[in-house]
């Protein structure tokens, strides 16, 4: 398990972005994939599930927690994909691939359908954009030994 990028997501300075995790969230071979209720400019496009960190969270703890709340599931951060994006002024969006350890996923805020997608199916939603740009590296993750 690599944690060694996992810091404190913002330090409290005026100047930084907050951030945001999302986590592809595999299990069995395949990630999930989580349709967005809400906003509506979002609405009907797909992403990794996560949410905003709390002041002193670390990113790993934020999308631990984030997860629990979304879609009511155990889950363990393992590593930080490749890339940040800015999804509004400050607010920067950061990838994580994350393993399933307990329970069964649950659209329970702001998404109406969920789908595991293996290597395969990673083209068959629409995804918003920086959820689309980490799928070569969700891939490899799905097919590593």
């Amino acid at each position: 398990m690599d944690r060694t990028t996992d810091r404190p997501a913002h330090a409290g300075g005026a100047a930084e972005n907050r951030i945001v995790v999302g986590g592809a969230l595999i299990h069995r071979g395949r990630v999930l994939a989580a349709r967005r209720s809400a906003p509506a400019e979002v609405a009907g496009r797909w992403e990794f599930p996560g949410g905003k960190a709390e002041p002193g969270e670390t990113e790993t703890e934020a999308l631990e927690r984030e997860l629990m709340e979304e879609l009511g599931v155990r889950a363990r951060a393992l590593t930080r994909l490749p890339g940040a994006w800015l999804v509004r002024p400050g607010l920067e969006l950061r990838l994580w691939a994350a393993e399933l350890l307990a329970g069964d996923p649950r659209p329970l805020q702001d998404h109406d359908e969920l789908r595991w997608l293996g290597p395969a199916e990673l083209a068959d939603v629409e995804w918003l954009e920086h959820d689309r740009e980490v799928l070569p590296e969700v891939a490899r993750l799905l097919t590593a030994p």
